[in-house]
């Protein structure tokens, strides 16, 4: 059975000793999920079961299992070396449309002035040598559109910081070296990709991290909940729903969880695995009232960068059309070779221009409308989280019934009845000795 990395994570991260209910509650899987999961792993790694007296089994790993998995699955090995591979090769991917740009203004901006300067020979030729560049009936460096200015190529030139005071000096120094401490920031060529394409989605992790927040919750009220103090973490709650409590029912079967109810008619929900613990250190941890969704963002490029990725793409495309004017069937036959080339790639260069900037306008606009759901949905599960916040006289007293529910079992080693860490022969002279003096303490108390 394949190793899952949640399991993993959540076992190294809880000290390699570990119930069921904490694995789930740290990964949010299913119940059966999470149990299937130890269990296969503890078999895998040699892992021991510590049963308390009270019957309920805590899982203990040695604190070496990843090389003890490593050794023995060679798949998990070929895993992890392919992560450091893909990890190298998307961040090709992603320095490659900032290489491709910068490499796409550099052909154009030669090809044209290959082309320019061939026209100009040719002018010079027919008018005798004259050296005015300016001079004869053919074209000239003049057919540059003057909002380009004097110079074509001035965007590569431009002085971007002008000069500045000192102290101002000073203090974008400082900046700059926070900037560059911020293991977010981006490269130029990096901010490059994130303006095309963004950052990806903020909420890919949304489910797994909404179902470890309601085992959280649940095991921060001892096990028994409310389904009011649950529903600000789902969603699609119609009026239906929401007055029978189906709501409830995919949370009951992931974490096996029972419906209970009481003298007065309401429904309590606990859920026995959820109350054992092996360690106190995973005690009532501060969550979120509700599950709150994150915006997506547009890029992490900085200001700049996105000013420079706009001016690029602007003159990308500016240079791509005058290609276009100048570039004709006796043009190319004419000078051949590099023009040639760059003729059989001008559409390629031309819709890679357009589309540098078409897909992040498309791309804003789609933002705008997954931010106004988000926000809608967020709205919704707060509003849910006011009511347990400010509860009425009827949800008081579900919460107060629930408290009746609610059990948190510490399985410490001294409570261990039976480990398959130890031999039985072993176990059983310790159990004696606790039995014996248990009676001892007894006897001294009558």
């Amino acid at each position: 059975m394949t190793t899952n990395p949640q399991i993993l994570n959540a076992i190294e991260k809880l000290n390699y000793r570990v119930t069921v209910g904490d694995v789930a509650t740290e990964t949010g899987f299913k119940v059966q999920q999470a149990q299937q999961g130890v269990v296969a792993l503890a078999s895998d790694v040699g892992g021991h079961l510590q049963v308390s007296e009270s019957g309920d089994i805590t899982y203990l790993f040695p604190k070496n299992l990843r090389g003890i998995l490593r050794n023995k699955y060679l798949r998990l090995r070929l895993q992890e070396w392919w992560q450091k591979i893909w990890r190298v090769l998307f961040y090709l991917i992603r320095i490659s449309f900032g290489i491709i740009l910068i490499a796409s203004i550099i052909l154009m901006a030669i090809a044209i002035f290959v082309i320019v300067i061939g026209f100009q020979m040719s002018s010079d030729e027919d008018s005798g040598g004259d050296d005015d560049f300016g001079g004869g009936g053919g074209f000239s460096l003049n057919i540059f559109p003057m909002f380009l200015g004097p110079d074509p190529f001035w965007f590569f030139f431009f002085p971007f910081d002008d000069d500045e005071p000192d102290s101002d000096a000073r203090e974008r120094s400082k900046k700059n070296k926070r900037k560059q401490d911020d293991p977010k920031k981006l490269s130029f060529l990096e901010a490059i990709f994130s303006f095309l394409f963004g950052d990806g989605n903020p909420n890919a992790k949304l489910e797994e991290r909404r179902w470890q927040e309601i085992a959280q919750v649940i095991r921060n009220h001892g096990g028994a909940v409310v389904a009011e103090q649950i529903a600000p973490y789902l969603d699609e709650i119609d009026q239906n729903s929401w007055e029978n409590e189906d709501y409830m029912l995919p949370v009951l079967t992931r974490f096996n969880g029972v419906p209970e109810v009481t003298e007065q008619g309401e429904i309590i929900y606990y859920f026995p695995e959820l109350q054992a613990r092996a360690t106190r250190e995973s005690e009532s941890l501060s969550i979120r009232d509700y599950l709150k969704e994150k915006q997506w963002r547009f890029t992490q490029a900085t200001s700049n960068q996105k000013m420079m990725a706009i001016g690029l793409g602007g003159v990308n495309l500016i240079l791509a059309l005058m290609l276009g004017s100048l570039l004709s069937e006796a043009v190319v036959a004419q000078m051949g070779g590099f023009i040639a080339f760059v003729n059989a790639i001008y559409g390629i260069l031309l819709i890679y221009a357009i589309g540098y900037l078409i897909i992040p306008l498309i791309r804003y606009f789609w933002i705008q409308q997954q931010n106004q759901k988000i926000e809608t949905r967020n709205e919704k599960r707060l509003q849910r989280a006011r009511q347990v916040a400010h509860p009425d006289t009827l949800l008081q007293q579900k919460l107060q019934q629930a408290q009746h529910f609610a059990e948190t079992r510490v399985l410490s080693e001294q409570d261990t009845a039976y480990s398959t860490e130890k031999d039985l022969m072993e176990q059983e002279t310790e159990q004696q000795d606790k039995i014996d003096e248990e009676w001892r303490r007894r006897l001294e108390d009558n």
